[in-house]
């Protein structure tokens, strides 16, 4: 273990929805355990993407939806670090920052939640016509593969909104898709009508999905030292792969991208990161997919695997979905 600071209290940074506080709670007990004699104190404020809960996520022009306002407060020095939804932090942000290690991932899959009073469903149970809410170009595109069949309606909001949004009597909405860590982490397990991923709905979640994205200044070692005691190194590894991909496809976080990662034992006994992507059109008619299995065992290898998972896609033809969906953006 790293030598304990000389700064006695820190301040931590977070969005001020219900999740974003139980998120910030998980690392800071994680710190309080580590370092029983330091203080971790939380300032919580609105972002943009809190306040804009209208325009579906692929409308905004902007990728900083939920980190600008606290990477400002980070980078004068008013907090000491911020917790995000790691899914929900831009693969390029701002110089002076940067990530810490990562905590062990919760569940990273999808899953399928039906209105309040109809029966447990999977996607293919789903009659003609059925109501999915989501706003998330990624969901879009592959219930479009998948499953032409059901309706997609925007929707939008945090999970207590969306849920309302769904279970009200005059709601058009037969089921939305949400991120299975956020229901388990507040303790809404029972809602899940069926866990979704590549053998079962096949549906791939975004990158970095069920991790949390703890974002320091870029030179504060004491802070990078703290976190390196309470992360893991699998979800940290996994994660920065699953982030390069993302940032040399240049989707950002409205990119039709879903990602599949698990570790696996190689023939000669070590361990290899399995690494799913797939690129899928709006209108879910193109897609291209890949399997690649890498070593990585250090920050420099899970970058470098990323890219390789990238170029992989674009040869596959990848480049012309994304260029295609970049053209009609700029025409809307």
């Amino acid at each position: 273990m790293a030598s304990a600071p000389a700064q006695k209290t820190f301040t931590v940074g977070t969005r001020s929805s219900k999740l974003a506080l139980l998120q910030t709670d998980l690392v800071v007990n994680e710190l309080r355990k580590a370092y029983p004699d330091y203080k971790f104190e939380v300032l919580s404020k609105e972002t943009a993407g809190d306040k804009n809960t209208t325009i579906a996520f692929r409308e905004f022009t902007t990728k900083n939806l939920w980190t600008e306002e606290l990477e400002e407060l980070l980078i004068a020095g008013k907090v000491d670090f911020i917790v995000h939804s790691l899914k929900d932090v831009p693969t390029l942000i701002p110089a002076e920052c940067a990530l810490g290690p990562m905590m062990k991932r919760a569940d990273r899959r999808d899953v399928l939640v039906m209105k309040k009073g109809l029966p447990a469903q999977t996607l293919a149970d789903l009659a003609p016509g059925s109501v999915v809410g989501t706003s998330s170009i990624r969901r879009t595109a592959q219930l479009a593969r998948q499953y032409s069949h059901l309706k997609v309606i925007n929707m939008r909001g945090n999970i207590g909104t969306r849920l309302a949004k769904l279970d009200a009597e005059d709601s058009p909405y037969t089921c939305i898709i949400l991120a299975a860590a956020g229901l388990l982490r507040l303790d809404l397990g029972d809602r899940i009508s069926q866990y979704l991923d590549s053998e079962n709905g096949g549906m791939l979640y975004a990158v970095g999905q069920g991790a949390l994205g703890i974002e320091i200044r870029k030179d504060d070692k004491v802070m990078y030292d703290m976190l390196s005691n309470i992360g893991d190194e699998e979800t940290t590894l996994e994660c920065l792969a699953e982030r390069n991909l993302l940032r040399i496809l240049e989707g950002g976080c409205s990119a039709p991208l879903g990602v599949e990662t698990e570790w696996v034992q190689a023939s000669d006994g070590s361990k290899k990161l399995r690494f799913k992507a797939i690129i899928v059109s709006v209108d879910g008619t193109e897609s291209t997919e890949v399997e690649i299995d890498g070593a990585v065992d250090s920050p420099k290898s899970a970058e470098a695997f990323g890219e390789t998972v990238a170029k992989a896609l674009v040869a596959d033809g990848a480049g012309k979905i994304l260029e295609a969906i970049q053209e009609s953006k700029k025409s809307a």
